[in-house]
C-alpha cells in the first residue's frame, strides 16, 4: 500500500484525522489520504466521512479548494455566526417559494457557514409570518444541523447547548 502513497504533505491542505466542512453536507473527519487511478488518471484524494451520516467521499487533493473544502470555522469566527442570526433588520423577498427555495438552496451548497447561517434566519424569519413549505422546512433543519454541529465543533461544546442556543436566539 506505501508504494501507492506517492502525494507529498506540501500538497495536501488536510491530514488524516483532520476535521474539515464539504459544501450542502456538513462536517466530515479526513479518514485518509489515498492516490488513485480513476478513469486512466492518477490522483491523490481525501477520504472524507461525514460525521451526520456516515457517508464516505473521495475529493481529489487538487481541486479540494474548488469543491469548497474547507476547515473548521474558528471559536472567534463563531461570533459573527451569531452575529448573523441575531440580525432581525432583514427584508424577506416576495418571490415564490420555488424561487426563494433555488436560492437558499444555492447559498448552502457554496458551503460558506455565513451563508447557511443566512438561510436560517431568513427562514425562520419567513416562518413567524407564514406557514412554510415541506421543502422550506427541510432546508431550515439542514442549515440548523450544519450549524449546530460545526459550531459545537468549534467551541468544543456538546451540541445540544449550541441548539438551544440557537433556539434561543429565534425565541
Amino acid at each position: 500500500m506505501s508504494e501507492s502513497l506517492k502525494f507529498s504533505q506540501e500538497d495536501t491542505l488536510f491530514a488524516a484525522g483532520d476535521m474539515a466542512v464539504y459544501p450542502a453536507h456538513g462536517v466530515g473527519v479526513i479518514e485518509a489520504i489515498e492516490s488513485q487511478t480513476v478513469a486512466g488518471i492518477d490522483q491523490d484524494y481525501y477520504i472524507m466521512k461525514i460525521l451526520d451520516n456516515a457517508m464516505k467521499i473521495m475529493i481529489p487533493t487538487v481541486s479540494s479548494d474548488n469543491v469548497g473544502l474547507r476547515a473548521i470555522i474558528s471559536k472567534k469566527e463563531v461570533e459573527k455566526v451569531l452575529d448573523i442570526l441575531r440580525d432581525r433588520d432583514r427584508e424577506i423577498g416576495t418571490q415564490t417559494w420555488n424561487r426563494r427555495y433555488r436560492e437558499y438552496m444555492e447559498k448552502i451548497k457554496t458551503g460558506s457557514i455565513h451563508e447557511v447561517a443566512a438561510v436560517l434566519r431568513d427562514l425562520y424569519l419567513l416562518s413567524v409570518d407564514k406557514d412554510l413549505s415541506y421543502g422550506e422546512r427541510k432546508m431550515m433543519d439542514t442549515a440548523k444541523n450544519l450549524l449546530v454541529t460545526e459550531i459545537s465543533l468549534a467551541r468544543k461544546v456538546d451540541e445540544s447547548k449550541i441548539e438551544k442556543l440557537i433556539e434561543d436566539l429565534f425565541k
